[in-house]
């Protein structure tokens, strides 16, 4: 979108707040939208540094809208709706809880400083989670979760307890993992990161907001810091000079094409669902459904491997040779001899789902295979798509983070009707309602 059509779409209003790296404009007529400019500004040392990348902000935006669509892409919420300019993002109005939460997988940088006797290189499994208290003045004082609690920060009709920040820390930990999987794919080790959530203000949900760019983590292109992409070289400079802003350029550039590449491509992978007969079509449907919510693209195919096995074997060696990665999915029942021929002719997986109804004598057919065969069983559509996404998601970071963010929705789901069940308990005056919350 050109810079005329964002101003005729979506104009701006006031400038609201200004930051070391953006300003926060309102948008005329959407009190519940802002839109961030980014500015040229690069900061270090708690603004102790500061320097002008002509061009910065256009690739510091690019970078951010191309993290925010790939977490949106695997379930993650975010304040980002779109980019509206060169420069611009679109994005929820948030009020802004004040601290930074930083996630590291190796040890380096200030972690060192205040933790001696820790060698740098040090890997963090689980990573290593912190919070830190935005405060300029006072150097972003590191906090423990207890005090993050006693400060009782509040916006958007929230008020940060332990639901919240137990939110908070799950999310952290998803964004940087599924961020550290996206640059593996690339080569790159995500060493650290840092991001920051916002109450929408509209909706009082709490969302992974404010930006994450190049200025947000630690890169190091296959794991050498020697190689690093980030803002170091900027921190470490003796003096900033020219040629320490012309790399420094060079280096933010190169991880905009990095990301932008990446949103670019397109899934190879293709689920084969195999039905013994077209009587199983009701059965396929359902596995087809899960499969496309799941993102991954998928056939079907019919041919009975005890009527038609010649059939059979030629529809393998058509996926065989098609150059593509393929999970097979088996949907017969009774004596189910689908599945095992299926995984006797080809080296892909195959995933038995026989059709209901389902007996105790039908169900070993696809249990008790012969020697040599590979082929699972699941009862249940969603199961099979499941596993052929969890098959495919070994190679492909996107739907590998799709399957690990559903873990935090199930959990997010389960806090909601906890929390529910709680204050139900509280207005009924039950037994220890008064102190549920409270742990």
């Amino acid at each position: 979108m050109s810079a005329a059509d964002a101003t005729e779409q979506w104009p701006l209003g006031k400038e609201l707040a200004e930051g070391k790296t953006k300003r926060i404009m309102e948008v005329v007529g959407k009190d519940d939208l802002v839109q961030l400019v980014a500015k040229d500004a690069i900061t270090a040392h708690n603004g102790v540094r500061k320097g002008q990348m002509e061009g910065k902000g256009v690739i510091a935006t690019t970078t951010c809208a191309a993290v925010f669509q790939y977490l949106q892409a695997v379930g993650v919420r975010t304040a980002f709706v779109q980019q509206v300019a060169d420069n611009s993002l679109l994005c929820r109005s948030c009020d802004m809880i004040p601290i930074e939460w930083v996630t590291r997988r190796v040890a380096t940088g200030s972690f060192l400083k205040r933790n001696p006797g820790v060698k740098e290189g040090y890997r963090f499994t689980p990573p290593k989670l912190e919070e830190f208290y935005k405060d300029d003045a006072a150097g972003d004082p590191q906090w423990s979760e207890e005090q993050v609690l006693a400060a009782g920060f509040s916006g958007g009709g929230v008020t940060v307890g332990p639901d919240q920040l137990q939110l908070m820390k799950s999310t952290t930990l998803m964004v940087f993992t599924v961020l550290e999987r996206l640059w593996a794919s690339m080569d790159v080790a995500l060493v650290d990161m840092k991001i920051e959530f916002g109450v929408d203000r509209a909706t009082g949900e709490l969302l992974v907001a404010d930006v994450i760019d190049n200025d947000s983590w630690r890169l190091w292109p296959a794991g050498d810091k020697r190689l690093q992409r980030d803002k170091q070289l900027f921190r470490d400079a003796a003096a900033v000079t020219p040629e320490v802003m012309r790399d420094l350029k060079k280096n933010y550039q190169w991880v905009a094409d990095q990301l932008t590449g990446f949103n670019a491509r397109r899934a190879n992978y293709l689920a084969v669902i195999m039905m013994g007969s077209a009587s199983d079509a009701e059965h396929a449907a359902k596995i087809t459904r899960c499969l496309t919510e799941l993102g991954v693209s998928s056939v079907t195919r019919v041919s009975s491997a005890h009527k038609g096995t010649e059939e059979t074997l030629r529809i393998v060696a058509e996926y065989e040779g098609g150059g593509r990665p393929v999970v097979f999915i088996a949907v017969a029942g009774r004596s189910n001899g689908l599945g095992p021929v299926l995984s006797g002719n080809t080296a892909f997986p195959v995933i038995n789902c026989p059709p209901p109804p389902v007996n105790d004598t039908d169900v070993f057919s696809s249990l008790r295979t012969p020697s040599g065969l590979g082929c699972s069983t699941v009862l249940y559509p969603q199961a099979a798509a499941l596993a052929a996404a969890g098959a495919f998601a070994l190679s492909d970071p996107l739907l590998w983070s799709r399957l690990a963010v559903r873990r935090l929705t199930h959990w997010v789901q389960l806090n909601k009707a906890d929390a529910a069940a709680r204050e139900k308990a509280t207005e009924c005056g039950g037994e220890g309602a008064g102190d549920a919350g409270k742990q």
